[in-house]
């Protein structure tokens, strides 16, 4: 999988409404699930507990929400790398909803595309918008708008 270079904010400010790739894909297996819960202290059982959510509403242990969310930095970066700035910055989120169960033992990807530019004071922010799908097909398991702010290369 090549990654797309992206030059500066005028490079971004070509690609609004653009796909600039789809990163590859990543196991969600029980040992990372339980790791994120015991980290968060969210451990609820449909996450942690193999035999109990087999008879619950997904029929598996599920991945937290916020666990497929924090995956995004990482599988983004597979789809491209910006030149021209200093660093990168989480600047927040604008929007995320999670339309379907992402179950233990599947795997996602990111498919990435810049949604908006903003030339401001500190840098460039660039919001893109990511789909997260998962190998078991239909919805979605993640739509999320992310902010992205990129310092100037100068910038300390």
């Amino acid at each position: 999988m090549a990654r797309r270079t992206i030059d500066g904010a005028a490079g971004f400010a070509g690609l609004v409404g653009v796909t600039i790739g789809t990163s590859e894909w990543i196991a969600v297996d029980q040992a990372m699930i339980d790791a994120f819960g015991t980290t968060t202290r969210d451990e609820q059982w449909i996450h942690m507990d193999p035999e109990r959510a087999a008879n619950g509403p997904f029929g598996a242990t599920v991945a937290h929400g916020f666990l497929v969310l924090s995956l995004i930095p990482g599988l983004a970066s597979q789809t491209y790398e910006a030149t021209g700035f200093g660093a990168r910055v989480n600047y927040g989120l604008e929007k995320v909803r999670f339309p379907q169960a992402l179950r233990a033992g599947e795997s996602v990807r990111d498919t990435v595309s810049v949604a908006g530019v903003e030339e401001v004071a500190t840098g460039v922010r660039v919001t893109f918008d990511h789909r997260i799908e998962s190998t078991a097909g239909g919805r979605p398991v993640c739509v999320a708008q992310t902010v992205t702010l990129f310092t100037p290369a100068s910038a300390r």
